[in-house]
C-alpha cells in the first residue's frame, strides 16, 4: 500500500464524525464544507429542526432576575388601574 492508499480502517481515523442533531444519523467529514446541510445531515433534518423551533418545542429559558420581576409587577399594575 503506497502512502496515498488508505484502506477502510485508516480512513475511518482520518474523518471526523459527528451525528445529526435531529435524527441521530452518524456523519463522517474531513472537513465541515463535506457537509452542505452542517450540522444536519439532510436539508429535511435541518427544515424539521427549525420547524421545531417556530412550534416552541425548543426553547431556551433564561432564569428570571429580580430586576424583570419587579418590572413584570409595575407592568401589571398598570394594567389593572389603567
Amino acid at each position: 500500500m503506497t502512502s496515498t492508499e488508505y484502506s477502510t480502517r485508516d480512513f475511518d481515523k482520518v474523518m471526523a464524525k459527528i451525528n445529526c442533531p435531529y435524527c441521530k444519523k452518524e456523519l463522517a467529514y474531513k472537513a465541515i464544507k463535506d457537509l452542505p446541510y452542517f450540522p444536519f445531515c439532510s436539508n429535511r433534518c435541518k427544515l424539521l429542526d427549525l420547524g421545531a423551533w417556530i412550534d416552541e418545542k425548543y426553547r431556551i429559558e433564561e432564569p428570571i432576575s429580580p430586576e424583570m420581576l419587579s418590572e413584570m409587577g409595575k407592568e401589571g399594575e398598570e394594567e389593572e388601574n389603567g
